[in-house]
């Protein structure tokens, strides 16, 4: 039975009051906010220097403000959301940012046709130094900045480029015929949660029934599919052309400011890298015991669930233990998460399910949500949301309020460093040879699923673009056959590409986000190179670090990262996660 939330002890709840002491504190700054948003002086006279200034200063305090009032009322709903009191106020606070951007919308136009000369005088000069690298973004933008006429068209044009994904969005959600079949006596629909959780059944017959029931509503659905992510794929090439991109690849690392050269990097090594993936798939097969390995049966653990059952208190410890390689002041930090209402730890009713890290710039220290449960799966989950606050509270001690927000290209990096700096330490101080049997599994599939199934996305979005640009026709024929090819290089001879696995693509949705899926495998990448580089070079490594976790949104996030040692333009990166990969498989082999 679940708790209520007044039942549960105030030391396992997070404490909000740091934000607001009282609701009328939230009433008296959204009314002050609502005061705030007429910036018509400012039009027309960005080119003063004076003037863009206190532009900037302004949106900027008001950007803060609105953070609060919003971050507030998301977690006081997350307490429980089933009192629509703090739905109402998110509501209230998305409006008013909706104004806000409304207001400001002529700001980056007018920036950029303003002459370089004078964007890089502002850059240059001290007092622009929180608003430096926003500047250079700017300059670097004016090529593909169209007229203003053209601009205006394109934003009105932003409802309709988002049209595919929401057709998918339907096919795949609403329209979606369902299957179902019988488990243990009981008709089940195979939903797309549950096909998951049926794919990890330790009943082979079901998982193949599961699998081609699954793929057979999928290929009913193919033409109209293949429809709509071909047109937008197809805009993609518009845009593109219309920004004068030289590809698709270009213009959507350029929002995120990444060099092309860290896409084919990944491309490149993981492709050399496939013979450790095929041998993991080896492995598999012969643990398994099967003839033949067919793609419904690479879901299943090869390692029942070794539990590490402790209360929330006991986790904690061995969460600290596990990142003390981070150093006195990281554990300092992580004991006043635990102590001074940094954390909402318990699952109550109505309470929001899984977990979340949430900041604020300005306030004394960022918020985590749990629901935790006595599983080994739940101790790593308090590592990784400790790392994304631990990442947020540094940028936001050591950047102003406009460099301090990280892109989502680095998101992951500090939650997954945390993750592999706990699986280390457990399987270093573990006798139990389940225990370790289990952590080595989990991160092998981890790896596999994180590095090379989205890489395996990443090279298939790159050949679908690829052949648009060049205006080879994309059909479901063509789509289909690009894909299988792909899933059979993958997974190599060990595992049988069924037929059905060629429709995979069609239930992707984050391909309607082109060349986004890259970034799962780059930051995981990244965090097992910085991991392993802390567990063999110590403080200096840690340090690097720390100067990462500091940076926020200061540079590039490719430059940031060099900061802790990682340039993703080079190949050493990627190396240091295969040999991690490798000496991981090897010792699952032994054991």
């Amino acid at each position: 039975m679940l708790k209520e939330r007044k039942d549960v002890a105030e030391r396992l709840k997070w404490n909000t009051s740091d934000i607001f002491a009282t609701e009328q504190e939230w009433e008296t700054l959204f009314a002050n906010c609502e005061t705030r948003l007429d910036f018509s002086e400012f039009e027309g006279k960005l080119g003063d220097a004076d003037t863009l200034l206190e532009c900037f200063e302004k949106l900027n305090s008001l950007s803060a403000d609105l953070s609060k009032l919003n971050v507030y009322a998301f977690m006081k709903h997350d307490e429980d959301t089933r009192d629509s009191k703090y739905a109402a106020l998110i509501s209230r606070t998305n409006s008013l940012g909706m104004k806000v951007a409304l207001n400001t919308a002529f700001i980056n136009p007018e920036l950029s046709n303003l002459p370089t000369e004078l964007l890089q005088s502002f850059a240059r000069d001290e007092k622009f130094s929180d608003y430096d690298y926003t500047l250079r973004l700017i300059i670097k933008e004016k090529p593909h900045v169209l007229d203003k006429n053209t601009e205006a068209l394109l934003s009105q044009g932003a409802k309709v480029f988002g049209g595919y994904r929401q057709v998918f969005n339907m096919l795949d959600n609403a329209d979606f015929p369902y299957p179902t079949i019988t488990v243990d006596g009981q008709k089940t629909s195979i939903s797309h949660g549950t096909y998951g959780v049926l794919l990890r059944s330790p009943d082979r017959s079901l998982r193949k029934k599961v699998f081609k029931k699954y793929y057979k509503a999928y290929m009913g659905l193919i033409n109209t599919i293949t429809a709509a992510y071909v047109g937008n794929v197809e805009k993609n090439v518009f845009l593109m052309r219309a920004r004068h991109f030289d590809s698709t690849l270009q213009e959507a690392l350029f929002g995120e400011d990444v060099d092309v050269k860290v896409y084919e990097n990944l491309l490149e090594s993981v492709n050399k890298s496939l013979p450790l993936l095929h041998r993991y798939f080896a492995d598999r097969k012969k643990l398994m015991g099967y003839k033949e390995l067919h793609m419904y049966d690479l879901h299943t653990p090869l390692v029942e669930n070794a539990e590490i059952k402790v209360s929330y208190d006991e986790a904690f410890e061995i969460v600290k233990k596990g990142l003390a390689p981070l150093g006195a002041e990281y554990a300092e930090l992580l004991q006043r998460a635990h102590d001074e209402g940094w954390i909402d730890v318990e699952e109550t009713k109505g309470k929001r399910s899984g977990a979340y890290s949430i900041s604020i710039w300005g306030l004394a220290h960022p918020y985590v949500l749990l629901n935790y449960q006595p599983t080994t799966s739940d101790v790593f989950t308090i590592a990784h949301e400790l790392g994304h606050a631990m990442h947020s509270y540094f940028s936001e001690c050591n950047q102003p309020q406009e460099k301090s927000g990280y892109r989502i290209f680095v998101a992951e990096v500090a939650s997954t460093v945390n993750e592999i700096l706990l699986i280390k330490h457990l399987l270093a101080n573990t006798d139990d040879q389940k225990l370790k049997k289990y952590l080595l599994s989990y991160y092998l599939d981890t790896l596999k699923s994180t590095l090379f199934r989205q890489t395996q996305f990443a090279e298939f979005e790159y050949i679908a673009h690829d052949m648009a640009e060049k205006d080879i026709p994309l059909t479901k024929d063509a789509l289909c056959e690009k894909y299988f090819e792909l899933n059979k290089k993958y997974y190599g001879d060990a595992v049988i590409s069924d037929d059905e696995i060629a429709y995979e693509w069609a239930r992707i949705p984050h391909f309607y986000r082109a060349f986004y899926v890259y970034k799962y495998a780059t930051g995981i990448i990244s965090a097992v190179s910085i991991a392993e580089r802390i567990l063999k070079e110590g403080e200096p490594a840690v340090a690097d670090y720390f100067k990462f976790l500091s940076s926020g949104g200061s540079d590039s996030p490719v430059e940031l990262l060099k900061l802790a040692g990682v340039d993703l333009t080079k190949t050493d990166a990627f190396d240091s996660c295969m040999e991690s990969f490798k000496s991981a498989l090897e010792e699952f082999e032994r054991l």
